[in-house]
């Protein structure tokens, strides 16, 4: 580590601590020059695999592209920010572990209606009409006759119900 004061390279670590709930370690440092102090950070660095898109162009992985759809599908709907950084979470681990260097987007489009559909059927139903380009009132009767067969999404979440299901 180069000291940001004299730009010599040898430095000493005078404390390391856990940082952002450890996601990071913060380490105090000294300069064997100059003897000036400073802090570092560090982090583990994912590298992401890259996005294939329908016409064939190759793009990074976009982190706020995959935020900004995801919560658009869920405006103005009772889904708490955690439980969508969760799920935002999820797929970028499912994208790591994959190990593959490239992914088709129609892959990560389908890991967001799956996160989607266990957050909020509403949302889920307006990212399907966007992304599967629906093209009339029969395509979203089917998705929706779909989502009525399976399971909500707090049934999947394995939640008990409050209220017996004939008192609702």
């Amino acid at each position: 580590m180069h000291c940001p004061f004299c730009n010599a390279e040898e430095t000493k670590v005078i404390d390391s601590r856990l940082a952002s709930d450890g996601a990071q370690v913060r380490r105090r440092r000294e300069c064997a020059r100059c003897s000036e102090r400073f802090t570092t950070f560090e982090q583990a660095v994912l590298v992401m695999p890259r996005i294939v898109k329908n016409d064939g162009t190759r793009e990074p992985f976009n982190e706020e592209k995959l935020r900004s759809g995801m919560l658009r599908a869920l405006e103005k709907r009772p889904v708490s920010t955690e439980l969508v950084e969760s799920a935002i979470e999820r797929i970028q681990h499912r994208l790591h572990a994959s190990g593959e260097r490239e992914m088709p987007s129609l892959l990560v489009g389908e890991m967001i209606m799956d996160e989607l559909r266990d957050l909020d059927q509403v949302a889920y139903v307006r990212f399907a009409s966007v992304y599967r380009s629906f093209q009339d009132v029969n395509a979203f009767r089917e998705e929706i006759e779909r989502l009525e067969k399976a399971p909500s999404p707090e049934e999947r979440r394995g939640q008990i119900p409050l209220l017996p299901e004939d008192e609702q």
